[in-house]
């Protein structure tokens, strides 16, 4: 089987390749990239006024299988993620059970090959239920196809268990992944802690206890040797922490979310669940670092954390209700509006924080266009307008603060393995 998409903007950072030419992939690889290209039977995709990029990863999403059907299933989130522009993602471990063991890594690995085409990849948990307690069979777990392991939003508050885990992942050549948060500074909050959290009255969540993580997880890092990954990095104190980690040389990679360089905890004001997440919604001091970080490179990628809830849960009351909201599908468009557009960065910066930039961190053999590797394609129009519409979302929940809002931009098609999976 051959696809040729033609004509379109071809970019590859990973190759520095920025040209108009066509691609051809081969029974599900990429074959070449070059003017012309014709085969005998061949499907043609035109590409013409469009991007061309590698496919697209996202290394943080909750696809809540197993445990959780009602907020997402694997076939749900994994819909969102190609009309999002997606081919590969990577689930966190908190479902029910726990990713905590070979077994449950296997179900969502099989379940993801029965039900979607999309590269689904376990994150498995460094603790047994997440508990922070006791390690979990993280040996195991990578040798049922984990990639990557995380407690995300139970992070590990014993600090010789994170040794522990980051010596064993050194071993297995595989990255931990902390969501950063120093439990005992936010029990009970709901937001940032500044002068909206002041203005309503409620308890917020102090820069200080994502700071605190990271300081401490890089010590361990340089300590253990391991590879080490901050999620959804959100203070101005924690790039700079990483920054300065970088330059010593440190095996150290952070991700932000599209959500935390687009909106601020102004939005709170108005106690609306969708704009409720972890970490909170920052101030402008920490947005400013998030774009410096970005255009700097410190920063790497750029992650959903697409966490989807059903409807009844976000329409509790404001303390009451759970964080998290959706991502994959406006992903690509928040990030061309806040990024691109506004030329802060390039589009080839852009694609890099979507492809090479993830596979830095987690080294799963994707995120470019060379002959030989998996035929993945994102295809996204920099001009198309348009209208986010939740109503019209494959996802089960409807939790995003982005309903309504028009764009300018946004995928048109998804190709995974040498098949257009969606298309506009």
């Amino acid at each position: 089987m051959t696809l040729i998409v033609k004509n379109g903007r071809v970019i590859d950072p990973a190759q520095q390749l920025d040209t108009i030419a066509d691609v051809a992939i081969v029974d599900g690889e990429i074959r070449s990239i070059g003017h012309n290209l014709t085969a005998a039977g061949a499907e043609v995709f035109d590409a013409t006024g469009c991007i061309v990029a590698p496919g697209f990863y996202d290394i943080h999403v909750h696809f809540r299988e197993p445990g959780f059907e009602d907020s997402e299933t694997i076939a749900s989130g994994a819909q969102c993620a190609l009309v999002g522009g997606f081919t590969t993602v990577c689930c966190m471990p908190n479902t029910k059970p726990v990713n905590d063991s070979a077994e449950v890594t296997r179900y969502i690995i099989e379940q993801a090959k029965r039900v979607t085409p999309v590269h689904v990849h376990p994150i498995g948990a460094i603790s047994i239920g997440s508990a922070g307690e006791q390690l979990a069979d993280i040996a195991g777990m990578v040798k049922a196809g984990a990639v990557a392991i995380s407690d995300d939003g139970r992070p590990v508050m014993n600090s010789q268990l994170m040794r522990d885990a980051m010596e064993l992942a050194k071993q297995l050549d595989i990255p931990v992944i902390d969501h950063c948060e120093d439990l005992t500074l936010t029990t009970t909050a709901t937001l940032h802690e500044g002068v909206t959290s002041l203005k309503l009255g409620l308890k917020g969540m102090p820069s200080a206890a994502e700071d605190i993580m990271v300081a401490r997880d890089l010590i361990l890092a340089e300590l253990t040797g391991a590879r080490y990954h901050v999620a959804h990095i959100s203070t101005r104190y924690a790039i700079a922490m990483v920054e300065h980690a970088k330059a010593l040389g440190l095996p150290v990679t952070c991700e932000i979310t599209p959500h935390h360089f687009t909106l601020s905890d102004d939005e709170l004001v108005t106690l609306d669940g969708n704009y409720k997440m972890k970490p909170p919604l920052r101030g402008c001091c920490d947005i400013d670092a998030a774009f410096d970080g970005i255009e700097s490179g410190v920063v790497d990628s750029i992650a959903t954390d697409h966490a989807p809830h059903a409807p009844g849960l976000k329409a509790q009351a404001f303390e009451r209700c759970p964080f998290g909201i959706l991502g994959l599908e406006t992903a690509i468009p928040l990030t061309l509006e806040r990024l691109v557009h506004p030329g802060k960065i390039t589009l080839s910066h852009m694609v890099s924080l979507f492809t090479n930039g993830a596979e830095r961190t987690m080294r799963l053999g994707r995120g470019r266009l060379t002959p030989g590797l998996p035929g993945d394609l994102t295809i996204f129009d920099l001009h198309r307008p348009w209208t986010y519409d939740l109503s019209k979302s494959p996802s089960k929940s409807r939790n995003s603060p982005f309903d309504g809002r028009a764009f300018k931009g946004g995928p048109v098609a998804t190709v995974i393995g040498g098949r257009v999976a969606w298309q506009l």
